[in-house]
């Protein structure tokens, strides 16, 4: 071969090695070259509100996925039955009977998944170690939280507003037609919802630094306990001892008061 040709064939394979450096390092930064187009593959820098909302929806997807609505069909059941032993009352009876029962359960069933869920929203990222690779990107920890938090209650929103037009359903039925208290009790619906998000802030915030067995205990402690603020307070101002006094007051003013909410029972 002579050195002509040994020159050409140098600059040959130099001009494809620059074309194959050139293509990779297209790929590389994100491009893809398929059907004659060009994709962006890098991932858009997101604020954190985007984020957040990544977050929120991947939490209610894992709670769909964890079957937390199949409570829905008890409730339906629950209702259904009750619809049908209280069919010899009175059409205005079994109306407040529905709504008690409707209510109550909506309240007794949005605190196991407040509870029960909340409290392993963020030990389960933690045992499963996918929060370090939530971490490793650019995610707060206030963003993670948040996500979490605004998850959980977007899936009690569902479950509540499903539970809602159940106990609207039966008031129907039961009524035998339209009657005002079918929008009536929304307020009261509005107002368990609200609860709900309370009793998931504080699950939250015990799992964050405890064990899911004692952040449900103690998150169950300060439900019921926020229910007999009242008592608390009266309890604060009765006690003799300077000690119990304090104690008394603490909790009033630092726990929830949970019983401005509890509607179903006015």
């Amino acid at each position: 071969m002579s050195e002509e040709s040994v020159v050409k064939q140098s600059a040959t394979n130099a001009r494809e090695a620059a074309d194959a450096s050139g293509s990779n390092a297209h790929n590389a930064a994100g491009y893809s070259a398929s059907d004659g187009t060009h994709k962006r593959m890098t991932t858009v820098s997101t604020g954190p509100l985007s984020r957040v909302a990544t977050i929120a929806r991947n939490t209610f997807r894992e709670a769909v996925r964890d079957r937390v609505l199949y409570n829905l069909v008890l409730f339906v059941l629950i209702l259904t039955g009750g619809a049908i032993f209280l069919g010899e009352l009175s059409a205005a009876q079994e109306a407040k009977i529905i709504v008690d029962m409707g209510l109550s359960a909506m309240l007794l069933f949005g605190v196991f998944i407040s509870i029960f869920v909340g409290v392993g929203l963020v030990y389960k990222e933690i045992e499963r170690r996918t929060i370090y690779a939530i971490f490793a990107k650019p995610v707060g920890r206030g963003e993670f939280l948040a996500g979490k938090y605004l998850g959980l209650c977007l899936t009690l929103a569902v479950n509540v507003a499903v539970m809602g037009a159940g106990v609207s359903l039966a008031l129907l039925y039961v009524r035998g037609g339209w009657s005002p208290l079918v929008l009536n009790i929304w307020p009261a619906i509005a107002l368990v919802y609200v609860e709900l998000m309370i009793v998931v802030a504080v699950a939250l915030l015990f799992s964050s630094f405890s064990s899911p067995a004692l952040s449900a205990l103690l998150t169950f402690f300060v439900f019921v306990i926020g229910h007999f603020s009242a008592e608390l307070k009266a309890l604060s101002a009765s006690v003799s001892t300077g000690g119990g006094r304090v104690v008394f007051a603490a909790l009033y003013y630092i726990l929830p008061n949970l019983s401005n909410y509890a509607y179903i029972t006015a």
